[in-house]
């Protein structure tokens, strides 16, 4: 199971239909469960952080594997992606995505992480790279079953 933790909500309509679209897609490899928890607002950054930590914490189960969207983190390949995914599913069948809100995420969070995973030292909308995440998924799961969508 993939289990994807995003902060703050899909507004516009093209967003959501790309994601359910992926969902879609995902079914026939994997039950996918996608959790969008508030953004918080206030003018201190920490009070934000925190808030986020809380919420997003409420979704993390103790025997999930979760993997951190970090700009810091590791950057792979799509093909290095599909075998992490293999890999992590032989040993936890649970695999945690989290990504952060505008100020990143908590350092607890971060601390919590099985991996920290990078796909770019630049910055994407929220929104977006939701939709990216679901793309490389998908593509993982193509790749691990030899299908020829990633090519």
């Amino acid at each position: 199971m993939i289990k994807i933790i995003c902060v703050g909500k899909m507004k516009e309509k093209f967003y959501r239909d790309a994601i359910l679209e992926y969902q879609k897609r995902l079914q026939k490899f994997t039950k996918l469960q996608l959790i969008q928890v508030d953004d918080y607002k206030s003018d201190v950054i920490e009070i934000i952080l925190n808030k986020e930590k809380e919420l997003i914490a409420k979704h993390i189960n103790d025997k999930d594997f979760v993997i951190t969207l970090e700009i810091e983190g590791k950057e792979l390949s799509s093909v290095e992606l599909s075998n992490k995914i293999k890999e992590i599913e032989q040993i936890n069948s649970n695999i945690t995505f989290i990504i952060g809100g505008s100020y990143g995420l908590h350092e607890d969070i971060k601390k919590r992480s099985n991996f920290k995973l990078s796909f770019s030292k630049l910055t994407f909308p929220h929104q977006l790279f939701r939709i990216i995440l679901l793309e490389q998924i998908y593509r993982s799961y193509k790749i691990m079953h030899n299908e020829a969508y990633h090519k």
